[in-house]
């Protein structure tokens, strides 16, 4: 088909122009039938009018020789008539392209107005010049002789008007026969158009449309004849093709809606087996119970015989069998543990690679043979990957041979990473509690040692006090040493108590404002302080674990104004600001130097410490701003981009 590509346009084109140069031709002779007209008419009136021009030459001559007084004004007219004449004669020869005159070029004309220029020249002028030249009795005779002379002269003009004449007619009925020819080429042409374009575009792209018009009614078994070798016949051959493809695949349509039916089945199979394992994988859970759970998912979707999870552990460099189904006590005894590299599923943990094969025949690296001896006629095995981290294997058993497609293994292999996603998730979520139990234990570690701990110590330098004053006898320093104790023995229950009570802290329903208010009007009822809270700008809530921080950072605050301000007024405010969020607690205290003070210096103290890795936790900043004399402010700043508003 694509060899024809151009032939119509050819076709096309050469009769457009066979047309366009027939048409020029017959123009063309049109416009030099009128170009040989043209002037034609005033060169038949200029040559008629050079007979009236001799026969008035004889007339100016014979009066000149009656009227003798009027000699000399005939004699300029005779004179003034000859050039004339002459003018006459050459227009007509060589033509007048401003008039225009221009005489007909064929030879008759041409031969005629020769013997009119020749007996001018040798006959007629001759003669009017001796007229003028000679006497009365000379123009006499010149006279008779010009009378003998006029009627050949005037009948060789009549003769040249006449050829004129007739080759005007000619070129004129020529012309009329090229106009007529002209007009009947116009229809010829036109119908003789009509029929060519009817043959070869308007019938073939008829038929294609008849054609497509049966097709859209269903008529699959339309074909078009080919009725040419050029772009409307590879149409048509095109058209037949398309008509053949569409009646093959309808007639298969039913197959091929059945064949993808299943396809899509199958595919929804899959999915519907990765949507619940998945689902299953996405909730918490023990890692042993994870494991079991997902075994006992793929075994009943894919209708596995038996199963087995195997994880890995850095520590010994072996896989242990996490979790099975299936399998009997001696299969669990030989392959409880497995050497990295070991049989089947060891080389697959190196590897990465899947592996599915029937025991019939097994590959070399199958060296336990334990899957053979329990009866399993399929055995395969799929790595559990995290961001290309290897943590393990798990196996899937059939008794009959089962044959395993790409898409089945695919999903298999995508299983095995959901897989290992989970398992990663427990370990971190692990991890974080770990973390999370060792961060509070280390901060209440610290806040025993910097309270009790010292209270202790100073308790226990108090007893040695009393027992030598009791040893010495000295009664007044064992009262006064025993009143210290009572008074240490009641610093250290009231920090006792505020510990209980700051590790009991909660709050609930994400109300932080509520908390602060309960922990000031305590705060207030304890010590006599006079306390105040404010809150600027909207409420958004934290999360629970960050609200905690807070009101720790909060009431770590107030017991050391408790304990080393003597404020008689505190002042608690929440502002929310367009960049941050800050919590301030300020007092009005006795003041400190932040710079000198020792106990803000040193690492043991459990204020400004604690407060500053707490506020880190929450990914805040906590800073103390104080001067002696003028009370102390504590400012935790929440940048918004990181933690949100309070």
């Amino acid at each position: 088909m694509f060899a024809t590509s151009g032939k119509l346009s050819r076709k096309i084109i050469g009769v457009l122009v066979v047309f366009f140069l027939v048409a020029t031709s017959a123009i063309g002779l049109t416009l030099l039938i009128s170009w040989q007209l043209e002037g034609v008419a005033a060169a038949i009136n200029d040559a008629g009018s050079q007979r009236m021009r001799t026969y008035r030459l004889g007339h100016l001559m014979a009066r000149g020789l009656e009227a003798e007084t009027q000699v000399a004004a005939l004699t300029a007219a005779l004179s003034e008539e000859v050039v004339r004449f002459d003018k006459v004669q050459r227009d007509l020869q060589l033509g007048d392209p401003l008039r225009p005159l221009s005489s007909p070029r064929n030879f008759e004309v041409q031969d005629r107005l020769h013997d009119v220029e020749q007996s001018w020249r040798k006959t007629i002028r001759p003669l009017v010049e001796s007229y003028l030249a000679g006497d009365h009795q000379a123009r006499s005779e010149v006279l008779d002789r010009f009378d003998l002379e006029l009627e050949p002269s005037v009948r060789g003009i009549n003769e040249l008007v006449l050829a004129m004449e007739r080759s005007y007619a000619y070129d004129t009925n020529l012309l009329r026969y090229v106009q007529v020819a002209l007009v009947l080429l116009a229809i010829f042409g036109t119908v003789i158009l009509i029929r060519f374009f009817e043959q070869l575009v308007i019938r073939p792209v008829s038929l294609l449309h008849a054609g497509m018009r049966r097709m859209t009614g269903n008529d699959l078994t339309v074909r078009v004849p080919v009725s040419s070798d050029d772009e409307l016949g590879g149409l048509a051959a095109g058209f037949n093709q398309m008509a053949e493809h569409l009646e093959d695949a309808y007639g298969s349509l039913e197959q091929r809606i059945e064949a993808e039916t299943r396809r899509l089945a199958q595919r929804n199979h899959e999915l519907g087996i990765l949507y619940a394992a998945t689902s299953f994988l996405s909730e918490p859970a023990p890692l042993e119970a994870l494991c079991e759970g997902f075994l006992d998912h793929i075994k009943n979707a894919l209708g596995a015989d038996a199963g087995a999870v195997r994880l890995y552990v850095p520590q010994t460099d072996k896989l242990y069998l996490m979790t099975h189904e299936g399998l009997s006590d001696e299969f669990v005894a030989n392959e409880g543990q497995l050497n990295c590299g070991e049989c089947l599923c060891g080389e697959v943990f190196q590897s990465s690679r899947p592996a599915a094969f029937a025991t019939a025949n097994p590959p070399e690296g199958m060296r336990l043979r334990s899957c053979i001896r329990e009866g399993f006629a399929t055995a395969t095995a799929f790595s559990i990957l995290y961001d290309k981290q290897r943590l393990g294997v798990y196996n899937l058993y059939f008794r009959r041979p089962q044959a395993l497609s790409e898409q089945e293994i695919h999903l298999l292999e995508t299983l095995g990473h959901h897989l290992g996603v989970a398992i990663e998730n427990q370990r971190l979520k692990s991890r974080e509690k770990e973390l999370a139990v060792s961060e509070e234990r280390n901060l209440l570690a610290q806040e025993l040692h910097d309270s009790i701990a010292q209270g202790l110590a100073f308790l226990n330098i108090q007893v040695q006090l009393l027992q030598d004053s009791l040893r010495k006898g000295k009664a007044d320093e064992a009262m006064q040493t025993a009143g210290q104790l009572r008074e240490g023995v009641q610093e250290s229950y009231d920090d006792v108590r505020e510990l209980l009570v700051h590790f009991r802290t909660r709050v609930h329903q994400s109300d932080l404002d509520s908390a602060i208010n309960a922990a000031l009007e305590k705060f207030e009822g304890q010590t006599g302080i006079q306390t105040e809270f404010e809150r600027i700008g909207a409420t958004t809530p934290l999360p629970p674990t960050d609200e905690i921080q807070i009101m720790h950072i909060v009431q770590e605050s107030l017991s050391n104004i408790r304990k080393h301000a003597r404020a008689r007024h505190v002042r608690v405010t929440v502002r929310q600001e367009l960049g941050t969020s800050k919590v301030m607690v300020e007092d009005d205290g006795i003041g400190f130097d932040p710079q000198n003070d020792p106990n803000c210096l040193s690492d043991r103290h459990v204020g400004l410490k604690i407060m500053r890795e707490r506020a880190h936790r929450i990914g805040g900043e906590c800073r103390i701003t104080s001067n002696p004399g003028q009370g102390s402010c504590v400012i935790l700043s929440l940048p918004k981009e990181n933690r949100g508003s309070v």
